[in-house]
Order: C-alpha cells, then sequence, then structure tokens
C-alpha cells in the first residue's frame, strides 16, 4: 500500500517524520511518498518536492503563488494517476486542505494529523474539515471537544513532543563544549524556523542582544538556526556578536537563563524544559491588519493557550513596538521572582498533554485505519 504524506513547516516535517517512523516499524511494508522537510527526507522517503520551499508566513506574493500551483498539479496529476492509496496530511492548512479537496473529489480516504488552529482564526477551515477529511488527529488536548462540536471524527492520543523534548548533554558538559561561562548570564535567541520570519526577525534580536550587551557587558548570547534553513548574510551578521548554533536547541533552551522565542513550535518546547522565555510575533504590516481581525484568542503562544493564562509574556511587535520589546526583556532578565514562578507554572504543561509514547499510539491507529479501508475495499471489489 501506498501513502501520499505532505508536511510543510518544520514543525510539522518533525511530527510527520515521528509518525512515519513509527508507522514502519508497525507495518515495514507501507511506501511513503510526498513532500517534506529534512526529516522526512532523512527516512529515505520518495519526496519529490521540498517542504521549505513551500513555507511561509502572511500574504504569498507571485512567485509563491506560482510555485504553489505547480506544485498542487503535480500533487493532482499522482491523484488522478492513481499513484497513491491513502493521502496523509500534516498539519500545513493552506495547502494541505486544497490537497484535501482533490484527493476526496477523487475518491481517496484522507487522514489529517496536526490540526489547523481554527480555534484561533479561519474558522471557514472547520467546514473544509468536515468535507474532505475523514479522520483528524490532534494534539492537543482541548481540540478534541472542539471539533466534536462541529461532528469531525476525531482523536487525541497525547502530543507527541513528549517524546523528544530531553537535553543530550548535562549542563556542565554544555557549557565546556561550547565554551560558555555557566556563572555569566546566558540569553538565547530562536529567530524562526522560515526564511521570511527569521529575515524580519534576525535585526530586531541582534538590536535587543546589543541593547542589552552595553548594560550587562558579559552577557552570552546564542542564536539557534533551525533545521533546513539556508545560509544568508543575516546568519553572518549574527556571528559577529554572538554564538550561532544549528543543532542542541533542547540544551541550549535548558540551559539560558533567559529565551526569546519566535512564536511557533518551539513555545511548547521551551515550556516542557521550563525555560524562563519571551515570545515575539511579527508579521508584515498588511498581514497583522488582517490578523487583528480574525484571531479569536487570548493568547499567541502555545503554553499560554494550554494553561490558559499569561505564563510567558508575549509582545507583538507591530502592536507594542520595539521599545516596549527590550523593556519587557530586560525586566524579566533581571527578575529572578518572576523566573521562578514561570518555571513553577510550566510544571504542569506535560501533565496537561498526556503520556509519553503519542506517535506510538497514533500510528497503530492509522495502521488499523488502513486495515479496515483495505478490507472494504477488497469488500467492495468482490
Amino acid at each position: 500500500m501506498r501513502v501520499l504524506v505532505i508536511s510543510g513547516e518544520l514543525s510539522g516535517d518533525l511530527y510527520a517524520s515521528l509518525l512515519v517512523k513509527r508507522v514502519r516499524e508497525i507495518n515495514p511494508g507501507l511506501h511513503f511518498v510526498g513532500i517534506g522537510g529534512p526529516r522526512l527526507r532523512s527516512l529515505d522517503i520518495d519526496i519529490f518536492f521540498n517542504a521549505e520551499n513551500l513555507s511561509l508566513v502572511g500574504i504569498p506574493d507571485l512567485t509563491q503563488v506560482k510555485k504553489y500551483l505547480f506544485v498542487m498539479k503535480k500533487v493532482k496529476d499522482l491523484l488522478q494517476k492513481r499513484l497513491v492509496d491513502v493521502v496523509l496530511l500534516v498539519d500545513f492548512p493552506g495547502f494541505n486542505l486544497r490537497v484535501a479537496k482533490i484527493a476526496k473529489e477523487f475518491g481517496y480516504p484522507v487522514v489529517y494529523f496536526v490540526a489547523p488552529q481554527v480555534w484561533a482564526w479561519y474558522r471557514r477551515r472547520i467546514g473544509l474539515l468536515k468535507k474532505y477529511v475523514d479522520l483528524l488527529y490532534v494534539i492537543l488536548p482541548f481540540e478534541v471537544e472542539f471539533f466534536k462540536k462541529y461532528e469531525i471524527k476525531v482523536k487525541y492520543f497525547g502530543h507527541p513532543l513528549l517524546e523528544i523534548v530531553k537535553p543530550n548533554l548535562p549542563s556542565s558538559l554544555f557549557f565546556e563544549i561550547y565554551q560558555l561561562n555557566p556563572q555569566v548570564p546566558l540569553i538565547s535567541f530562536f529567530p524562526g524556523s522560515r526564511e521570511n520570519e527569521v529575515a524580519r526577525h534576525i535585526p530586531v534580536f541582534l538590536d535587543l542582544f546589543n541593547a542589552l550587551q552595553r548594560k550587562i557587558p558579559n552577557l552570552q548570547g546564542i542564536m539557534v538556526k533551525a533545521l533546513g534553513l539556508k545560509e544568508s548574510p543575516l546568519w553572518e551578521e549574527a556571528r559577529k556578536y554572538l554564538k550561532v548554533f544549528e543543532n542542541n536547541q533542547y540544551d541550549v533552551l535548558k540551559n539560558s537563563d533567559l529565551a526569546v522565542l519566535a512564536s511557533g513550535t518551539i513555545t511548547l518546547e521551551a515550556g516542557l524544559l521550563g525555560t524562563p522565555a519571551l515570545v515575539v510575533y511579527s508579521l508584515p504590516s498588511i498581514a497583522y491588519q488582517i490578523a487583528k481581525l480574525l484571531v479569536k484568542v487570548p493568547f499567541i503562544s502555545l503554553p499560554n493557550l494550554i494553561l490558559q493564562k499569561p505564563v510567558y509574556p508575549e509582545v507583538i511587535i507591530e502592536r507594542e513596538g520595539k521599545e516596549a520589546l527590550l523593556k519587557t526583556l530586560e525586566e524579566l532578565l533581571h527578575n529572578l521572582e518572576r523566573k521562578e514562578e514561570i518555571r513553577n507554572s510550566l510544571q504542569t504543561l506535560p501533565k496537561l498533554l498526556g503520556p509519553q509514547g503519542a506517535s506510538w499510539r497514533i500510528a497503530e491507529d492509522f495502521v488499523y485505519f488502513l486495515e479496515l479501508y483495505k478490507q472494504q475495499k477488497r469488500w467492495l471489489t468482490t
């Protein structure tokens, strides 16, 4: 049996790779083909387009639209030629919900893993999920009741990040290997996993670090370059002022006195490690104006949404401005009591996300779904 798997952003690529790996261990005979990032490609899957080239934040330009249309045509041709049996879509709703519609028109069973955040904004997608998706796997506990209200077949087995968010090194070894001083404050910066958001965040983060270093001359800084991001002059500029790491993000988070995070999955990873952090969100001006009208939730970071309280301070640059961002960061860096309060609040986060082993349980259920489909197909053709 052949499965078309499509993931987009780096977090989706991570979830997709975990699931595919587990599914193969249960049923090695399954063959996967599709679109993915570096982690899916490392599993020796037949990837016909790299996910990084489709990833964006905000409104796409003409070049990106043409790219989307080209790749969508390739997907449609593959489905039309019946080269796969089942469609597995992972996150990436702007693209994947269109694929779901095409797949359903050709009569394919469609499974969606990692729900679009329709509880936050863009609720029109609820109707698309209900119409074109046969089974939805969610990874946040409050999503189950939300989607059940709309009669969408939904299952929740916990969060896959619980299996993998762990430091690799003891703290003493981390500081020794990377020639850092454990007695001196360490601040880390995570500018995001998409090229356009990184381009917006790196200059802002470097200004922040330089402003802080003028007041704290011995302040240590690390910036983490997400897997799959291209080299650019921006990263070269960053290396002039702080260390740039391309791996070991969990070790960096665990050993940081404070982290500055672009809003996204990294906020949940930091939360699971108990790292005090400031969450930053930035959009192109037009996209920000649209988002103001559409967003329906009080928080932008996942730990705050799950815990339903403002554990992590959040700054939207277009709303508060860079001065407010620096002030909030400086106050948090020096406020030991506030950082301890954050750590204490985050202790309940892993319990709310369910027991470890979510990707195993999802894989088992997905294989069961495939078996049911195979039997149904056999029954219809006999």
